[in-house]
C-alpha cells in the first residue's frame, strides 16, 4: 500500500488538524464546551513548545494543506490555524 502522505509528519498534521477542526466546529450538544476549550488550549500549548524550525515546518505543511483543500470552510480554518493556535503573531 502506498501512502497518500509524503511523510509521517504530514500524516500526523492532517490527523491533528482534522480533530481540532471537528472540535472547534462542534455544537454544545456534540461536545462539552469546557472540554473543547481544554483540548484546543492543550494543542496551542503543545505548539508553543515547538522549536522555531518545527513551527515553520508545521506552518509550511498547513499552507500546503490549505492550498490543496477544496472545502472552503476547512480551507479558511487551515489558513487561520497558525495565528489561531499561536504559531505566529496575530497581525491584527
Amino acid at each position: 500500500m502506498v501512502s497518500v502522505y509524503p511523510s509521517l509528519t504530514h500524516a500526523l498534521a492532517e490527523g491533528l488538524v482534522g480533530a481540532l477542526w471537528f472540535i472547534e466546529g462542534s455544537e454544545d450538544d456534540q461536545m462539552d464546551p469546557d472540554d473543547a476549550v481544554k483540548v484546543l488550549e492543550g494543542a496551542a500549548h503543545l505548539f508553543s513548545q515547538l522549536s522555531g524550525d518545527q513551527r515553520q515546518e508545521l506552518i509550511d505543511l498547513l499552507r500546503g494543506m490549505a492550498e490543496a483543500e477544496s472545502d472552503p470552510a476547512r480551507r479558511e480554518f487551515l489558513e487561520g490555524f497558525p495565528a489561531g493556535f499561536g504559531l505566529v503573531e496575530d497581525a491584527s
